[in-house]
Formats: C-alpha cells, sequence, structure tokens
C-alpha cells in the first residue's frame, strides 16, 4: 500500500495527474462553449471564412427580405444527408434573414411522389408563395454552377460559380411580385448580341427579352417596356426612325448603346439623339487623367448617379474601351431635360486621324419628357344648342372631366444613350469582376420602370485563388522570414534554459 502512495507522490505522477485535470477542464469548457454557441440564431453563428465570400448577402437581398408582406416557402426536394454542405449552409443563413420564410425538406427517395406534386426534379428548390398563387423552382445545378468547357481541354468537368443568392433571391422576387417587364431588342442593323452575362442578370430580374426588327414591322408592340439598340452598326431606315420618334412621343422607353460606328454613319440615330439634347463628338475617346495602366483609350469613367441608379455602386470604377464622347447641345422641345451620368475627366481628348480636341465629354445621359396624351375621341354632346345654366354646368363639367383624363394620360418618356457599348463586353466583365459596369448597365435599364429596382445579383467565383506576393515589402519580408525566425531563437532559448536546468 505504501508503496503505491509513494508511486503517486512522484513527480512524473504528479505531472501526468495535471495534465489529466487540465484535459478534461478543456473538454468540459468546450462542450459548455458549445452548448451556448449552440443557443445563438444561425444567422450570426455562421461566419463566412470561404475565400470569395459565397455565404455574404448583399443589402439588396436583406432589403428585399426585410420588405416581404407575403410568407414564402421553400420546399427543397432533395435527401438533405447527401446535399453539398454548401447549399444547405446557404439556405439556413438566407432563410434566416426573414420570419416570413420557411424552409421544408422532403426526400425524394422515401416519398418519390413530391416529385410528381410538384412536377419538377430531384436536388430542386421548390420557391412559393401562397398569397400570389405563384411559383418557381431553383435546381442545384443553378446554384453550383459547372464549367463544362473545361472537360474538352481537361477531362474533367470543374466547378466555375457559386449563385446561391442571385437564383434564390430572384425566385423570392418573382413569386411575391406582379412586376413584369417586357424589353424589345432591336435586329437588322448588324447590332451585337447581348452578353450571356446580361441575359442572365435580364432574366434574374424577371425581365422578359424578345427580338423584333422594325423593317418587317410597322409599329412598335403595345407591350413593349423598354426598346434596346447593343451597337447597331447600320443606320435606321426613315420610317424606322419615325417609328422610333412616335414611340417616343407616346411616352415610350429607348436605350442605345453605341458601337464602333460614328453618328456620321448613323445619320438617322445621330438625329433622334441630337433632338433630345445629345451630339456625337467626332473620334474615340482617351483620357490622360483617368486611364488603366497607361493605356489611354481604356477609360475610368467619372460617374455621377444618384437614386435607383446609384443603388450597389460603391466603387464608382467602370472600365469602357473604344468609346466616342458626346456634347449636350439644346434639345429640340423646352420640355426635354437632358442629364448626364458618366462623363471624362477634363483631361480627355476625341481623338481622329486628324486632329485631337481637349474638353469633358459626355459618356452617357438620360433624356426625360413628359408627354400627355389627348383624347382625340368627341362627344356628340359638344353639338348641343341647349342654354342656360344646365348648358354652363355641363360645360364646366366637361373641362373638369378634360383636365382629369389629361393628368391620367401624362407619361414621362426616356431615352438613355451610352457611348460604348464595351460596358457590358464579357471581355471586360469577365476579366474585372471587380468593377461594376453590368450593376450599371442593369440599373440603367432598371430605372425606366416605374418602381421596379435592379435585384439581379451576379454570381460568385469558385475558382481557387492562390496567395502569392507580386511586390516584396517589409511587411512581406516579416511574414516570410521575420516571424519563423523570431519562433526559431525563442524555441532555441526554452530549450537552452531547460537543458542548463
Amino acid at each position: 500500500m505504501q508503496k503505491i502512495k509513494n508511486v503517486f507522490k512522484t513527480t512524473g505522477t504528479k505531472n501526468g495527474t495535471y495534465s489529466v485535470g487540465v484535459t478534461v477542464l478543456v473538454i468540459a469548457i468546450v462542450v459548455v462553449a458549445n452548448l451556448i454557441f449552440g443557443q445563438i440564431p444561425e444567422k450570426y453563428r455562421n461566419i463566412d471564412v470561404s475565400s470569395t465570400k459565397i455565404y455574404e448577402i448583399t443589402d439588396t437581398s436583406k432589403e428585399l427580405l426585410k420588405g416581404l408582406d407575403h410568407k414564402v416557402t421553400f420546399t427543397v426536394l432533395a435527401v438533405k444527408e447527401s446535399t453539398d454542405d454548401r447549399i444547405k449552409t446557404f439556405l439556413s443563413k438566407y432563410a434566416s434573414l426573414s420570419k416570413d420564410i420557411s424552409v421544408e425538406w422532403i426526400d425524394p427517395v422515401l416519398h418519390p411522389s413530391a416529385l410528381n406534386e410538384y412536377d419538377t426534379n430531384e436536388n430542386t428548390i421548390v420557391v412559393a408563395c401562397a398569397d400570389t398563387g405563384k411559383s418557381t423552382t431553383v435546381s442545384f445545378d443553378d446554384i453550383i454552377v459547372m464549367d463544362t468547357s473545361s472537360y474538352y481541354y481537361t477531362g474533367n468537368v470543374s466547378e466555375s460559380e457559386f449563385d446561391g443568392e442571385g437564383q434564390l433571391t430572384s425566385a423570392v422576387n418573382y413569386v411575391v411580385s406582379d412586376v413584369n417587364k417586357k424589353i424589345y431588342r432591336t435586329t437588322g442593323h448588324g447590332e451585337a448580341t447581348l452578353p450571356g452575362s446580361i441575359t442572365d442578370l435580364m432574366d434574374k430580374n424577371n425581365y422578359q427579352v424578345q427580338e423584333l426588327n422594325l423593317v418587317m414591322n410597322t409599329a412598335i408592340p403595345d407591350d413593349c417596356d423598354l426598346l434596346l439598340m447593343y451597337a447597331p452598326s447600320n443606320d435606321l431606315t426613315n420610317d424606322e426612325k419615325t417609328v422610333i420618334q412616335e414611340y417616343l412621343s407616346k411616352g415610350g422607353k429607348v436605350m442605345l448603346l453605341l458601337g464602333d460606328t460614328t453618328s456620321s454613319q448613323l445619320p438617322n440615330l445621330a438625329s433622334i439623339m441630337k433632338d433630345y439634347g445629345m451630339e456625337e463628338a467626332d473620334g474615340y475617346i482617351a483620357d490622360t487623367s483617368r486611364c488603366y495602366q497607361g493605356n489611354y483609350y481604356y477609360i475610368f469613367p467619372l460617374l455621377s448617379v444618384s437614386g435607383d441608379m446609384a443603388k450597389r455602386i460603391s466603387s464608382q470604377m467602370v472600365l469602357l474601351t473604344n468609346a466616342h464622347g458626346m456634347n449636350l447641345v439644346d434639345p429640340a422641345r423646352d420640355t426635354i431635360t437632358t442629364t448626364p451620368f458618366m462623363s471624362t475627366s477634363d483631361q480627355a481628348y476625341a481623338v481622329t486621324e486628324k486632329d485631337q480636341k481637349q474638353g469633358t465629354y459626355v459618356l452617357g445621359a438620360s433624356a426625360v419628357e413628359s408627354v400627355s396624351q389627348e383624347d382625340k375621341s368627341k362627344s356628340s354632346d359638344s353639338k348641343s344648342e341647349d342654354s342656360g345654366d344646365s348648358d354652363s354646368k355641363k360645360s364646366e363639367d366637361q373641362s373638369d372631366s378634360s383636365e382629369k383624363k389629361s393628368a391620367d394620360n401624362t407619361k414621362e418618356s426616356r431615352f438613355t444613350v451610352i457611348s460604348a457599348g464595351s460596358l457590358i463586353d464579357s471581355q471586360i466583365t469577365d476579366t474585372f469582376t471587380q468593377l461594376e459596369n453590368t450593376t450599371l448597365f442593369m440599373n440603367a435599364v432598371s430605372s425606366n420602370f416605374d418602381g421596379v429596382q435592379n435585384i439581379s445579383i451576379e454570381a460568385k467565383s469558385l475558382a481557387t485563388e492562390y496567395n502569392t506576393v507580386q511586390h516584396a515589402g517589409l511587411f512581406s519580408l516579416l511574414v516570410i522570414f521575420g516571424i519563423p525566425l523570431a519562433v526559431l531563437i525563442s524555441g532555441f532559448v526554452v530549450w537552452f534554459r531547460r537543458r542548463k536546468a
């Protein structure tokens, strides 16, 4: 017995007992801490440590979810245990932002009839609103986007983007909103094709885009909310010019993005622009003050946006190439107000083969005009020959009615011109993903619609990011050499002291 007691009195036993005690204490602290953190709401628990911030939710989505006045249900038709953790984490984080969103998981293996009930496939989120009766679906393949093009080079398919927020926000906006806007994109003038990234953003805003050939159609359809012309290389015919002018005179909305073709080659389009207070300058614009790495034709314009046009514009960084400049002139009518929202610095030049003129040039502007649609119908009562007080009262009633109709029929026409189609060129937007080109463009589109905001959110890249030191400074030298050296020296000092003891 004494021998056993002596064993517990040794230095080794005491140290071992101390280590066991500390271990038990640490384990207890960890268990208690997990229990405490488990009670914290999930939106505060889930901290985004991913390099591309795939779980970070923008203010656009937060504002939409905060303003919900309808209950929205996410029905996830998938086996929860085998679902990608990124999708599960994002779903829970997204739903936690609003008490009006509920998430229900249905295992299609255990309940195969659910697929027929919702008329969809496995690994799909059904977003529905009972109050509006609208529903839509979001596939897992639309959230984690695969790059199939890499298969032809590597034989493997890799993940390229995470689009959880963009898809879910678009779906929620669709089921709770009754806004459906139709955009007609002109063809027949050598227009460029809209990049895929832009058509995706149009879809997320629930905008329907349809082609329109003005040579084949003598009028712009009544359901046209916006007429879009993207980088035409050929001019309008006289008849097409008349059709567009009449459309604007009735409160229509037109948006024009100029391409490489100059206004001298597009006289009819230039004539419409001049009517609305915009005249194109000769040549291409070079800006010696706001350019990309010394290339004067790669311009970072100055933005002067406000209201809906300024939504999610934080860095003020937009890149344009092959830009034509515009000068503001007196519009054809006093009722037209032209406002620039994008321009060069005062160190810009309009450069031609023979000349270069310094000045500040407008690169984007919107012209608005309030137009009234007069009721041309005539009442047969107007020819009545009755006289007296009753006739006078009738005349006053007709006058009041006429004023009311005039107010009700007043619309605002809007003509927006961006002098560089490169604003949405995929070679720029895909290369410089941190720029706000697409955001500015979508804001300009949405500003044509009353009560509609740009809620399209771009996907986040899943490409691998490497930590590289491009320019070794003092901080870099400290991290690479200083800290490791300090650790080695301190370790040696501790070892040497213990050895002497």
